[in-house]
């Protein structure tokens, strides 16, 4: 197939690598001419023109949003003047899903048909494949579904249409939740043994005995296992943790739907903890102990 990737960062440029290997002829664009100078590198199309890219595409066109959340309709301002009738544009970044409704019933009035992507694999998906959680129109899917299989694990594996416009950038925030909850349990559980330090416990050890026949083995325990064996102390480390946005968004859709979720929104706290370099509640804990009990204030 033909298609047009816009953003080559780390995920759009490895996409698109993925899918000029699996035979399809992909034109990369983006603003930035280092961007587009290591992706020619790989060998495939490169542009720095919406409007070049898409008259060079045949109609219908298929054009990967491959961009930040917070610039998706910039693009699609960009992108609009250009599409023609029977196009799909897809959004494989990590936009929120009500955002994506609204997006597709615009550009639905335009007869393009809009597919939101939620795309999970990071920087290792142009070697293992990506997971695809598709949501929106079934024939437009089906009509272009060979771009998903190669960019999935196996064609028929690894992805999947999960439903209406909205429903597969609904379960790529559910799933980065998920992945918040299963990354804090992890680092709590290895900072435990850290602190046992009578037992001088070899981490990396203990977690590659954990990978094979362990009812925790995972991918993320494979890549903590690999993290601790080239730093077993983590040295030249911040305790500084970002987070994307859609753990909060995950949060929020549990109050709104009145589910309980304690572990994905205690991890997102401590993501926002993390960050405090000079804790202000922590230093009014110990001003209350010191109040109420006597209890000594350690100076900074």
């Amino acid at each position: 197939m033909d298609i047009a990737m816009i953003g080559l960062g780390r995920m759009g440029a490895n996409m698109a690598e993925r899918l000029h290997r699996g035979g399809h002829r992909v034109i990369g664009v983006d603003p930035g001419e280092a961007a587009r100078t290591a992706a020619a590198a790989r060998g495939f199309e490169v542009s720095a023109s919406i409007a070049d890219t898409l008259a060079a595409l045949p109609v219908p066109r298929v054009v990967w949003l491959m961009v930040p959340a917070g610039v998706v309709d910039q693009t699609l301002a960009s992108l609009s003047p250009h599409l023609s009738e029977g196009d799909v544009v897809i959004d494989g970044g990590n936009s929120y899903y009500k955002d994506s409704m609204r997006r597709s019933e615009q550009l639905q009035g335009e007869d393009v048909t809009y597919i939101d992507c939620g795309t999970s694999g990071g920087v290792w998906g142009l070697q293992e494949g990506y997971s695809l959680m598709i949501g929106g129109d079934k024939a437009a899917v089906e009509r272009i579904g060979a771009i998903f299989r190669t960019l999935a694990p196996g064609e028929d594996r690894g992805w999947a249409h999960v439903g209406p416009s909205g429903a597969g950038h609904f379960c790529k925030m559910v799933h980065n939740g998920i992945e918040y909850g299963m990354m804090q349990a992890y680092a709590e559980g290895f900072a435990l043994m850290q602190h046992k330090t009578g037992f001088n416990l070899d981490l990396a050890q203990v977690a590659k005995a954990w990978q094979h026949g362990s009812v925790v083995r995972s991918w993320l325990l494979d890549l903590s296992a690999d993290a601790l064996g080239r730093n077993p102390q983590l040295d030249g480390i911040a305790p500084h943790v970002d987070d994307s946005g859609e753990g909060r968004w995950t949060v929020a859709e549990a109050i709104d739907l009145d589910v309980s979720a304690p572990v994905i929104t205690l991890s997102l706290l401590e993501r926002l903890r993390s960050r405090e370099k000079n804790s202000f509640s922590d230093r009014l804990l110990a001003a209350m102990r010191n109040e109420f009990g006597g209890h000594a204030i350690k100076s900074p």
